[in-house]
């Protein structure tokens, strides 16, 4: 067998950290700290393959993205099935394959109930926010928050919180892909990350919204294919019975029955609380997912994208279980798989390399291979729509809406778009550098709990309460943003863990418990008691809203139904 080397059981904590695991499954030395492996020949060949057709796809795309239009929504030309693959494989990270796994292996059904907290914000998009996302907006999210409003401020506001869970995010994707590159690959950090930035931003920049989504959905499709024949393979050792796994799995894993009982992970009620409101309300405020509905026809397109995201998801969460529930006795019980051959002891690569080692053990270097390459192709598509979603709040609403007041041509606008993907793709490897040797974790946490603090509680006023105003949408969606901040900084991760203070100053890990009901009522209150004559005229402007939103007349590309 070809060992995967040594690597720290933080080496990819920027991947794993983007499922928001426990702090404690990844205490360990810094990221820098990962070792390079040995060359593997079957997933460069596979990865090789997928960049040469991404490639072939942005050539295709490119002669295609003459508007911008065509560059922020693919001209509103994706179906509900392809842009719901697109949606799956935006939100399904390297964390999703690689952290769950290795969570549900180490904490068995707690890793379940945690896939569901991801899970549960897609019926709040489906049933509160799809139709009107589609109805209202027409590229960026800031589109439908500032409908009524003062443009140039609640744009301003829109396009920082966006920025900012843009950058978080773009970070700790950079640095899970340096991490696994080097481990996978045998490649340098530093040329890891040029690779994942250049290709970026030839994505973004030449490709627009029409290559990013075909990456994102030939990734998806690998992610679903490799997962599901993984998980088929490892199930053929137990007869394919469910209840023979279960049964095996609490025999040799130290919890043993505890392994299917609630609390290993999530034991403190406050923290589990706040984790799951970021993830839940994060999710519906993420603005690479959200601009991802404005790239369908019209508004039963963008409810038919959730149902198929949320059937592509929820399937995959499944397979995921079942193969960290399959880890357990086949990895757990192989000493070729643990450092020094003991069983019990630290395994090989680190706790994320779980579904690595499954892979090796059921399929050979092959689908090991294959799953390395899906894991980097994962990476790549993730990072091409938050460029994409970074550069369209850069463009779109801070230049276009709020430095030209709307009077800047489609050309120019479409050329600051791909100046910004360039300057985003150049951000994310400088940072990717500068943070190798740091823990990341509160980046993760950060993203979402502005989201969810920031973003969420804004858009969903603007949508159905007619009472918001200006001064109300502002001064909510700066506090949200701020309190996640300060919230995140004060906590373990970063008090403690990245300032080296002793004692937290904010008990708690996830901010958005605290955050997010903050910004709803600032919102509301500043609202109510804004009397002045732009106000109201807000507040009446709420029935061309209802009406646009309700019917979809008036949208771009969409028709009244």
């Amino acid at each position: 067998m070809t060992r995967i080397p040594r690597l720290a059981a933080t080496a990819l904590f920027g991947t794993l950290a983007l499922a928001g695991a426990d702090a404690a499954l990844a205490a360990g030395p810094a990221l820098g700290d990962a070792a390079k492996s040995s060359i593997n020949i079957h997933a460069i060949s596979m990865f090789v393959a997928f960049v040469l057709l991404t490639l072939g796809i942005t050539y295709w795309a490119a002669k295609r993205t003459r508007s911008a239009a065509h560059f922020y929504t693919a001209g509103g030309g994706i179906t509900g099935l392809q842009n719901g693959l697109a949606i799956a494989g935006d939100y399904m990270s390297a964390a999703t394959l690689l952290g769950l796994t290795a969570m549900v292996y180490t904490t068995g059904y707690d890793g379940y109930i945690y896939m569901i907290a991801f899970f549960v914000g897609w019926p709040i998009i489906l049933f509160l926010m799809a139709e009107r996302l589609r109805n209202l907006g027409r590229y960026t999210f800031a589109d439908i928050t500032s409908y009524r409003l003062d443009q140039g401020r609640v744009r301003t506001m829109a396009a920082v919180s966006s920025l900012t869970v843009v950058c978080f995010y773009l970070v700790a994707q950079m640095v899970g892909a340096g991490q696994l590159i080097k481990l996978l690959f045998g490649l340098d950090y530093v040329i890891a990350l040029f690779i994942v930035g250049g290709l970026m931003m030839i994505y973004v920049t030449f490709g627009g919204m029409i290559a990013t989504t075909w990456v994102q959905i030939i990734k998806a499709g690998m992610l679903l294919c490799g997962g599901t024949f993984a998980m088929l393979l490892a199930m053929s050792h137990f007869g394919f019975s469910y209840a023979t796994v279960v049964t095996e799995a609490t025999a040799v894993h130290k919890l043993g029955f505890k392994l299917f009982q609630p609390g290993a992970l999530l034991a403190d009620p406050v923290n589990a609380v706040s984790l799951g409101v970021g993830l839940m309300f994060g999710t519906a405020g993420l603005p690479h997912i959200l601009m991802r509905f404005f790239t369908v026809s019209d508004a039963k397109a963008a409810r038919k994208s959730v149902l198929y995201a949320s059937a592509f998801v929820g399937y995959f969460f499944n397979v995921i279980f079942l193969m960290g529930l399959c880890a357990i006795v086949i990895v757990g019980t192989n000493p070729e798989f643990f450092e020094n051959g003991q069983v019990g002891g630290r395994i090989i690569g680190g706790g994320n390399m779980v579904v690595m080692h499954l892979a090796k053990a059921v399929g050979g270097d092959l689908l090991l291979g294959f799953l390395a390459a899906v894991a980097f192709a994962t990476i790549l598509a993730v990072v091409s729509g938050l460029a994409l979603a970074g550069a369209s709040a850069i463009s779109h609403d801070l230049y276009s809406r709020v430095i030209m007041k709307g009077k800047a041509t489609e050309q120019t606008e479409l050329r600051v778009s791909k100046i910004a993907s360039i300057g985003l793709g150049l951000v994310a490897i400088t940072l990717g550098i500068l943070f190798e040797r740091m823990n990341v974790a509160f980046m993760v946490g950060l993203a979402f709990g502005i989201a969810a603090s920031a973003n969420f509680p804004v858009l969903i006023l603007s949508m159905y309460w007619r009472g918001l105003t200006t001064r109300g949408a502002v001064a909510g969606g700066y506090s949200g943003l701020v309190c996640a901040v300060v919230l995140v900084v004060l906590s373990k991760l970063v008090w403690v863990q990245v300032l080296g203070f002793a004692t937290p100053i904010f008990p708690y890990d996830q901010p958005a418990l605290f955050s997010m009901p903050l910004a709803f009522l600032v919102t509301i209150v500043v609202s109510k008691l804004d009397h002045s004559r732009a106000a109201a005229a807000e507040k009446a402007a709420f029935e061309d809203q209802y009406v646009r939103a309700q019917t979809g007349f008036g949208a771009a590309g969409a028709t009244a139904h």
